[in-house]
């Protein structure tokens, strides 16, 4: 009778708890697209913002300096370049890509990555994305531009 007792209870157990966390999986899920939609919104303050090297503040600020300082608010740790911004996360195809992941190029005829966007919108095939350009500061750019078509690199996603 003790053991019928403590197996049902043990099944019970293994039961509830399973059902348990296949619901806190769907709330994590629910969770990171909020923080992702947060963190963009957060960058997104900083629009207008002029172009500093080595910024990270709203008296001026790089493209990497962005991301930084953004992701930063949300206790994610990135490199403070966008070279090495580009080796975190998980890579992830155009078609995939979703708002909260980072953009990566190589501009101005580099060999190596040298700027990073972070992707805000994503409207059929074109990709919206904030970053901070030398020229115009923090502004939001697409895909479809001529420039950013042609310098394009890859997507990562480092919040999963």
């Amino acid at each position: 009778m003790k053991r019928s007792i403590l197996l049902l209870f043990v099944v019970f157990s293994v039961v509830f708890i399973s059902c348990k966390s296949s619901k806190s999986a769907t709330n994590t899920s629910k969770n990171i697209s909020k923080q992702k939609n947060s963190i963009v919104k957060t960058a997104e303050e900083n629009l207008g913002v002029k172009y500093k090297f080595g910024g990270t503040t709203k008296s001026g600020m790089d493209c990497s300096g962005l991301v930084y300082s953004t992701f930063q608010k949300f206790d994610y740790k990135l490199p403070r370049s966008s070279y090495e911004m580009a080796n975190e996360g998980k890579e992830v195809s155009k078609s995939k890509a979703e708002p909260g992941d980072l953009i990566f190029f190589k501009t101005g005829g580099s060999r190596k990555i040298n700027h990073v966007g972070l992707i805000t919108d994503i409207k059929k095939d074109e990709i919206f994305f904030i970053h901070s350009s030398t020229s115009k500061g923090v502004i939001i750019s697409s895909t479809n531009e001529a420039y950013y078509a042609k310098a394009f690199e890859k997507i990562k996603r480092v919040i999963e």
